[in-house]
């Protein structure tokens, strides 16, 4: 077969199907008919019309034991890692700093606030804060310094 976008409109749905079959997961299967497809294309020998759907079949087949192979061959090192997660004092301890923090942000002026939001989380630059502002540079590098000033005399408190 010459035609391989004919190829893949007309076995792709036989082929996710018994890859599904064989996996049970279907990010896998999707996985797996891509992979087929590939390996199909990019074969050395041409396909032979009479054996097409069996040979993508056995591809697929192929695919999905050597990712059982691989999977049997990895250690589950999970069980032995202490567990990323905080603990309960820990995110008391966040929500308390996050809490103190918002507290303080509310006390810095709007403007400063402002120019320190449109530079920390929205990634403009001086220049489109000032002239979002209407201020110049070198007074938006003032803003956002003192910003940050107020807050960190949260996280020294």
């Amino acid at each position: 077969m010459n035609d391989l976008g004919a190829l893949y409109r007309q076995y792709a749905s036989d082929v996710f199907r018994f890859a599904l079959h064989l996996c049970r997961d279907r990010h896998q299967a999707e996985d797996l008919t891509s992979e087929t497809f590939v390996r199909a294309w990019t074969a050395p020998e041409p396909i032979r019309s009479a054996t097409v759907k069996g040979y993508l079949f056995t591809i697929t087949r192929n695919l999905w034991l050597q990712g059982l192979r691989r999977t049997r061959r990895h250690v589950d090192v999970l069980g032995t890692l202490p567990d990323p997660a905080p603990g309960p004092a820990e995110l008391a301890e966040a929500a308390s700093q996050l809490e103190r923090w918002l507290e303080r942000l509310e006390q810095v002026p709007e403007v400063n606030r402002t120019a320190l939001w449109l530079r920390a989380v929205e990634g403009l630059s001086y220049e489109e804060i000032a002239q979002a502002l209407g201020v110049s540079v070198g007074a938006v590098k003032v803003k956002i310094h003192r910003a940050r000033r107020e807050l960190l005399q949260v996280k020294d408190a």
